[in-house]
């Protein structure tokens, strides 16, 4: 499949560029974050636990887990990818359709349209009024960063460093709780892990200015009991810094829309992403701003940014430069529809699962010990997805919204 992207004029202050093909280092690299969604399915976790003397399991486990609060595993690295790559498809997605003629009002009413119907799919996924969810995540701030789209790139990276520092700013000047604080109320556990000392206090689990707002906000919307916290210090003010990943996102796609060398752009990727990571761990490591995934800091968005502007380097660099395409087929299947890949987990993947369960004897999924039937479940629930997803490639069906 072939995509023509063509702009008649200049879109982010840059040369425009043709391009005759569509990148398959991005079906590639989204495939690879559904990719590692979809395999939560696997359950290393229980794996480990059922087999406690195993480091080999432990690790995969919790490379397969969300960290407590500050940190990295490389399950935290799946959200920022995704809303990353949204970031970098923009340009394309806009000169494509400024090349069929499309006007700029067409362009930002489906802009609009996407937004609203990312926003509500998330909340309908999560079965609740909330928007925490990926999805959600990026359709609150998918207009503004179209908007930006048609924004010479100094301004974009201005929006990036507002986004930053105002958001860090916002924070900090909340106050923090007083020392009578009953953390146990808002589902925290005082350890040291999730409620911070010093001016990281700031951003502590479940006290800090984006729960305050979601103890106002969520509950003006129908729900069965009072919102009072979530459980994983998720918030739905997120989308702020989210849209900072998708900027910086933008920044890189338009990188791999101008008339550079491949190995030039692999360079500047590499480059900054090394700097972005950089800069993360020294504010993390003054107390200035601490790298904490689930209310998504500032020093969180340049850490997975940095993560992410690596992994681009590579998969662009593998893929499209030096033109190591095979290898990465099952990637392209799975990231070519990467909202139904999204949705799939979601909606179907607890059902293949229990009926393989319900139509085999479990002596088939215990076949190499109790400890290991998660895996054996989950791996055939894995294949019969990406499967359907191949069939879908085949017959060139592709979820778009």
């Amino acid at each position: 499949m072939k995509t023509i992207s063509t702009a008649p004029g200049t879109i982010s202050g840059q040369t425009p560029t043709i391009t005759p093909e569509r990148l398959s280092s991005l079906d590639a690299y989204r495939g690879f974050v559904m990719f590692l969604m979809l395999a939560e399915v696997l359950q290393f976790s229980r794996v480990s636990d059922a087999l406690p003397g195993s480091k080999f399991w432990e690790f995969l486990g919790d490379q397969q887990s969300h960290v407590a609060w500050i940190g990295c595993a490389l399950h935290d690295l799946i959200q920022p990818s995704f809303s990353f790559l949204v970031g970098v498809a923009l340009p394309f997605s806009i000169a494509n359709r400024l090349g069929r003629s499309q006007s700029r009002g067409q362009i930002f009413l489906h802009a609009i349209y996407r937004a609203l119907t990312l926003i509500l799919l998330g909340v309908f996924l999560r079965s609740t009024w909330t928007f925490e969810d990926t999805l959600s995540q990026i359709g609150l701030g998918y207009v503004f960063l179209f908007m930006l789209g048609f924004r010479p790139v100094r301004d974009q990276w201005i929006a990036f460093g507002v986004l930053l520092a105002g958001y860090w700013t916002a924070f900090a000047l909340y106050p923090l709780p007083g020392p009578g604080w009953d953390y146990a109320k808002v589902g925290v556990t005082n350890d040291g892990a999730q409620v911070l000392s010093g001016f990281a206090a700031h951003w502590s689990k479940n006290s800090n200015l984006a729960w305050s707002f979601d103890t106002w906000f969520l509950n003006l919307f129908p729900r069965r009991d009072v919102f009072k916290f979530n459980g994983g210090g998720y918030a739905t003010l997120s989308f702020i810094p989210t849209l900072a990943t998708m900027v910086l996102g933008l920044i890189a796609g338009g990188i791999l829309r101008r008339d550079w060398t491949g190995s030039r752009k692999v360079k500047w990727f590499a480059i900054a992403g090394a700097i972005s990571l950089g800069v993360a761990i020294l504010i993390g490591w003054l107390g200035i701003c601490p790298v904490v995934k689930r209310i998504w800091t500032p020093a969180w968005v340049l850490f997975s940014g940095g993560w992410c502007l690596l992994l681009l380097a590579s998969f662009y660099g593998i893929v499209d430069v030096l033109k190591f395409r095979a290898w990465a087929f099952p990637l392209i299947v799975i990231g070519m529809n990467s909202i139904l890949a999204y949705c799939s987990e979601h909606l179907f993947g607890g059902f293949i699962k229990g009926t393989l369960i319900g139509h085999f004897s479990s002596r088939v999924f215990n076949v190499l010990g109790e400890a290991y039937s998660p895996i054996l479940t989950g791996a055939p629930t894995l294949l019969l997805i990406w499967l359907l997803l191949y069939w879908m490639y085949r017959q060139k069906y592709f979820l778009r919204i």
